[in-house]
């Protein structure tokens, strides 16, 4: 659990609006005397060994550490492996093999399926927050509706305003700039902005909308572009050379674009009526593109789609002056499924009855009312690329690999739904020994403890719901290969 010293704290949410009707009523009207705002920022494929105060060597992040010292740091919050999985889940509150988006997909590179919001499953945390009053709002990366073909996709979600990043286009190369001359989505339209660094328009949209906004409670999203591939120099470090020096150098950026907001929310004078939760979407890139960063002595690989902890655990910090106590560190589980929930019961709402969610809401902790999480384990899952069937878009297999643990021991789950690996992380934090066959009575339970998770799942996972539409040219095709994952 998060330490016994935890005190209150609340995140700052910039919110977002629905353009229609949210087919479920999201909560009590019965709001506290005032309603948190919630800004909730995500950085793209960055792992722990790349923010210092989680004991990163090679890179100093002061705004991240700031936040960290002056709110809460949980070292055990689980992402999805990369950014389909993980986007879904956290707009959901339901895992993966709920929804169907077990995999990644690249919606405007592949087309044909996309994340329909006229059905039940897709409901967003945006949509229901609109119904409690807040204003809402997005900023950074989307990736997973085509804007080509519904270009209010953002609004149609819960969005009152957006500023995202199309994702690369099949058919529409300028599609591809999300940093230099990025090609960006708004309420207006998509269009390239010649000569700007796409990371200052996502932000500066973001601080438009807060200050237009400031009298309301707002639910802000910001998943940012960065230090997501391609490897670009920044405006601050122009001759940033090689993969190495030109991700450090955006992650330096990342790391001012947060002090830029923060800097913006104090001259709001809001800061200590917004809670901040800043995390990563999954560990930083892996493969050919990797880089090695060195976190507390150990050298650390990307491990983006990997069930390492290295892949999934990811940094979690949630910070409110005077709301969430400073310099709390603690070992409370969470996941990317609990954030709808907790952005509801901070708003002063509750999930309704009718909504399936396989989160739980942590804000008792964050608020100081609780000692700890009422999580006994956390899962990952959604390694690999889904693929297409005659049927449709479909999973990788019926039943996804996935990771489970609890403070201590995590499992590893094949396709065949078999726990195939047993971890001690607090005796082997690198995950290098498997106590599958180990007949120590704790390593037994630990095992009992999991199959009986495991033995709760259904055997096979959804299937991504969505409405079928006309083809388009750029739409992949049954048997094209489509294996590259250069716009992830």
């Amino acid at each position: 659990m998060i330490n016994k010293t935890i005190r209150p704290m609340t995140t700052a949410a910039m919110l977002l609006a629905v353009g229609i009707a949210s087919p479920l009523i999201a909560a009590e009207k019965t709001q506290p005397p005032s309603q948190p705002n919630i800004l909730f920022i995500m950085l793209d494929d960055l792992g722990k060994e790349w923010i210092s105060c989680y004991g990163a060597e090679d890179i100093k992040t002061p705004n991240i550490d700031a936040l960290a010292a002056g709110g809460m740091k949980f070292n055990n919050a689980y992402s999805m492996p990369q950014c389909t999985p993980s986007r879904t889940t956290l707009l959901t509150g339901k895992y993966p093999w709920r929804t169907g988006w077990a995999n990644h997909w690249d919606v405007p590179r592949w087309g044909v399926a996309y994340f329909d919001w006229k059905q039940k499953e897709n409901i967003t945390f945006a949509r229901l927050m609109k119904d409690l009053g807040y204003a809402t709002f997005a900023a950074g990366k989307w990736q997973i509706n085509d804007f080509r073909i519904e270009p209010q996709a953002m609004k149609k979600h819960g969005f009152d305003d957006w500023a995202m990043w199309t994702g690369g286009e099949t058919g529409n190369l300028p599609s591809e700039n999300r940093y230099h001359d990025p090609y960006i989505n708004t309420p207006e339209g998509s269009k390239t902005y010649e000569g700007k660094f796409g990371p200052d328009i996502y932000s500066d949209r973001l601080i438009d909308f807060m200050r237009k906004n400031k009298e309301k409670p707002m639910c802000l999203y910001y998943p940012m572009a960065l230090p997501h591939i391609p490897f670009v120099a920044t405006p601050d470090e122009p001759n940033a050379e090689g993969k190495l020096g030109m991700h450090q150098a955006m992650v330096r950026y990342a790391d001012k674009m947060v002090g830029k907001i923060i800097k913006e929310l104090d001259e709001l004078k809001i800061r200590d009526r917004t809670i901040i939760i800043f995390t990563t979407d999954n560990g930083s890139t892996a493969g050919k593109r990797a880089v090695t960063g060195i976190r507390n002595g150990t050298p650390v690989e990307g491990a983006k789609g990997m069930e390492t902890e290295a892949g999934v655990c990811a940094p979690f910090i949630v910070n409110c002056p005077g709301l969430v106590p400073a310099g709390v560190e603690g070992e409370a589980l969470t996941d990317f499924s609990d954030m709808l929930p907790t952005f509801l019961e901070l708003g002063g709402g509750k999930v309704p009855e009718d909504f399936i969610t396989d989160g739980t809401s942590i804000a008792p902790l964050i608020l100081g009312k609780a000692k700890d999480t009422d999580r006994e384990w956390i899962m990952a899952l959604g390694h690999g690329r889904a693929k297409l069937t005659k049927d449709g878009v479909r999973p990788m297999k019926d039943f996804a690999t996935r990771v489970i643990r609890d403070k201590r021991f995590k499992v590893w789950v094949s396709n065949a739904k078999k726990i195939i690996r047993l971890h001690d992380l607090q005796s082997d934090p690198w995950e290098k020994t498997n106590l599958i066959d180990s007949k120590l009575d704790e390593h037994t339970k630990a095992l009992q403890k999991f199959q009986a998770v495991v033995d709760s799942l259904p055997d096979k996972d959804a299937h991504p719901v969505y409405e079928p539409r006309a083809a388009n040219p750029w739409d992949i095709k049954l048997n094209q290969d489509n294996n590259t994952t250069k716009s992830e």
